[in-house]
């Protein structure tokens, strides 16, 4: 069994953390918030004063943090890359713009360690069953390092490239996310207007050519889905402002690049009003009521 540091011990964190732990591995576990920490030590693992201490004589340090900002304070003003060992693994598994992806890989790289980018898809739901996806970027030495490791937290671990392509593919993957929860979200409000019951939209669409993820498998309209969050007043698997968050995180990518991408665009300005307007907390599927409450753009 492995020596595992893990820095970051929110809802996603924890959980996750858990899982190794579950699995027979130790684990150091240390966040900025003390109770997260506590939380983690009534668990049965190991509190650590700080990040440093999480870093030192592990095998593996995972991190799972708010922001690039929060994930290269790790890397750059905390001790934790000079007092790991050389070689250690570091995995990153917070959801960041791809430069500061990169930035961390550099530092690391630096300092003589093998380090990923290794975001994950599944929520909070995922992070518990041990169901996660993880989109990875980095070298072919440290996905294979980190994949038993990946494979006790989630259901599938993807090898998407070198460094930042793990953020990469995490980000075109939700602002994809956010655009088709729209469109679905749209069909069934224009469905209620026209006279059409959401059970029939839902019998064609699921097999037609309208089938998605957002409809089949996370639908926003209530009574279709039986595990969609719209079955429980949309309280949140995936919180509205963690869909915001990834969303301008690919309108921030597009413009480095000059790629076009007005859906991305307006899914963006609609989630941020659905934001503004005090939602924040709610499951992004949650739209469709904010939709419905529309009137109908005419410009």
């Amino acid at each position: 069994m492995a020596r595992v540091g893990f820095i970051g011990l929110g809802k996603m964190g924890l959980p996750m953390a858990a899982n190794l732990l579950e699995a027979g591995h130790t684990i150091k576990a240390f966040d900025v918030v003390d109770a997260s920490t506590q939380a983690a030590a009534q668990r049965g693992m190991t509190a650590a004063a700080t990040a440093g201490e999480a870093a030192t004589d592990v095998d593996v340090l995972f991190t799972m943090l708010p922001s690039g900002t929060n994930t290269l304070a790790v890397y750059q003003d905390t001790d934790a890359l000079q007092v790991a060992a050389a070689g250690t693994l570091f995995v990153d598994c917070s959801t960041i713009d791809v430069a500061s992806a990169r930035k961390a890989h550099e530092l690391a790289t630096n300092a003589g360690k093998l380090s990923l980018d290794a975001p994950v898809s599944g929520g909070v739901t995922g992070a518990v069953a041990g169901t996660l996806t993880f989109m990875a970027g980095g070298s072919g030495e440290a996905f294979g390092k980190a994949k038993p490791f990946l494979e006790i937290m989630g259901g599938r671990a993807v090898h998407c490239g070198d460094a930042g392509s793990g953020q990469a593919a995490k980000i075109c993957n939700n602002m994809l996310l956010g655009i088709s929860m729209i469109g679905v979200s749209e069909a069934f409000v224009l469905a209620e207007k026209l006279g059409l019951s959401k059970q029939a939209l839902f019998d064609v669409a699921s097999t037609a050519s309208g089938q998605c993820w957002s409809l089949t498998t996370y639908c926003p309209a209530p009574g279709l889905v039986e595990t969609a969050p719209s079955n429980n007043d949309y309280k949140a698997g995936f919180a509205a402002a963690l869909m915001l968050k990834d969303l301008k995180l690919s309108q921030d990518a597009a413009g480095s690049v000059a790629a076009a991408t007005p859906l991305g665009k307006h899914a963006t300005a609609l989630y941020e009003q659905f934001n503004e307007a005090g939602h924040a907390d709610m499951d992004f599927s949650g739209i469709i009521n904010f939709l419905r409450s529309k009137e109908r753009d005419t410009s």
